[in-house]
């Protein structure tokens, strides 16, 4: 078997160790780079060309599945493994929005962490279909809307539905046939509306459209 490259993501120095020297005993698991900031590691995943990156869900300066959705859009063939010490649906469903292949709870035997990492490495998902599709019908026959999104016109709710699916602004721009700058436009609209400060806010908010 090919050696799997991994990148670790954790803002807990002791935790990143520890996952080092654990993938280091397998065999066919080197890890390549490490980072302790959400900001560092956009700088160095691309560099150290990891099959599987594994993000903590949350950091000082962000979120690991913001980092997500920016590996996958720009670098599509990196696996993401969110693993994060909080049980939350809502960060759940923004992991699946954001193109994660996994989401694991600190919790999880050493074993099984080596398993999900070669699992997604082979390009695969750790996602349960039945979770996914969950996710996805409460995305688009969620509750009654509430004030802040009746302030959405219809084009807005449109964009708001592809921010959740993970698109980025120019991959939105293309779907819908605007400019990237108009989508930006409108990107900031919404957020401004719904009071929100980011796309991963924004696509855990969009499970509240009542289609």
């Amino acid at each position: 078997m090919s050696t799997v490259r991994v990148f670790l993501l954790d803002d807990h120095e002791i935790v990143r160790r520890g996952i080092r020297e654990m993938l280091s005993e397998t065999g066919d698991v080197d890890v390549v780079g490490e980072a302790s900031t959400a900001a560092e590691a956009l700088r160095r995943i691309p560099a150290t060309r990891p099959n599987v990156a594994v993000l903590d869900a949350r950091l000082e300066d962000g979120n690991g599945i913001d980092v997500c959705r920016d590996l996958r859009s720009a670098h599509p063939d990196i696996g993401c493994l969110i693993l994060t010490s909080y049980d939350d649906d809502d960060a759940l469903f923004a992991a699946i929005m954001a193109g994660a292949a996994g989401y694991l709870l600190k919790q999880i035997k050493g074993t099984d962490l080596v398993g999900a990492i070669r699992t997604i490495a082979a390009g695969r998902s750790l996602l349960d279909p039945a979770v996914t599709q969950r996710v996805l019908t409460r995305l688009r026959e969620g509750p009654a809307e509430d004030r802040k999104l009746a302030a959405l016109g219809e084009r807005e709710r449109q964009i708001l539905v592809l921010i959740a699916e993970g698109l980025t602004n120019r991959q939105i721009a293309g779907r819908i046939h605007l400019s990237e700058k108009t989508v930006k436009n409108y990107v900031s609209a919404i957020l401004e509306k719904l009071e929100l400060s980011s796309r991963t806010q924004a696509a855990v908010y969009a499970t509240r459209i009542d289609k």
